[in-house]
């Protein structure tokens, strides 16, 4: 916790700031940031909650099928890990413990991108395995999966270590 400590007074010197103005700047970007990736996990949520119900969901594959539990649990995971920063602040709210929901929904949101990456991936395959076959498929999930590492992590990855 020492190293996060610095990393806020730091912060706090580099832009005039009293440390927990830094901390109270930060939880307000994640929260926003939350807001956004949990938006575009609740549409894929809601479709994937939706699919068993259709006609047309006897009619898959094997592998379609097997390919759906992924999808789901992958989104689900993806849903519940991206909301426990707004819970964890709840549960700490008035507990002056700002600097842990920082350095909690920090991980939190890398976590939840990376299982939303793969719900969008799989889903991606299994949409597409169904409309226009598998090489198809394959192929549109792997340009999505390169796409949202490479921008998602990637690039900032990169931009970080300048």
């Amino acid at each position: 916790m020492a190293r996060k400590r610095t990393d806020v007074e730091r912060s706090a010197r580099d832009r005039g700031e009293e440390p927990q103005e830094v901390l109270d700047r930060n939880v307000g970007e994640l929260l926003q940031e939350t807001r956004v990736a949990t938006a575009g996990v609740q549409f894929l949520f809601a479709f994937l909650l939706t699919l068993p119900f259709t006609q047309r969901f006897g009619e898959l594959t094997d592998f379609q099928r097997d390919l759906y539990p992924l999808t789901l649990l992958s989104t689900t995971c993806a849903a519940i890990v991206l909301i426990a920063p707004v819970s964890f602040h709840r549960v700490l709210f008035r507990q002056h413990e700002k600097e842990a929901v920082v350095a909690f929904a920090d991980r939190a949101l890398l976590v939840g991108l990376v299982l939303l990456l793969v719900g969008i991936a799989s889903a991606v395959l299994l949409v597409l395995d169904v409309v226009l076959g598998r090489g198809w498929a394959v192929a549109a999930c792997t340009l999505v999966a390169v796409l949202g590492l490479g921008l998602w992590f990637v690039l900032p990855a990169a931009r970080r270590a300048r």
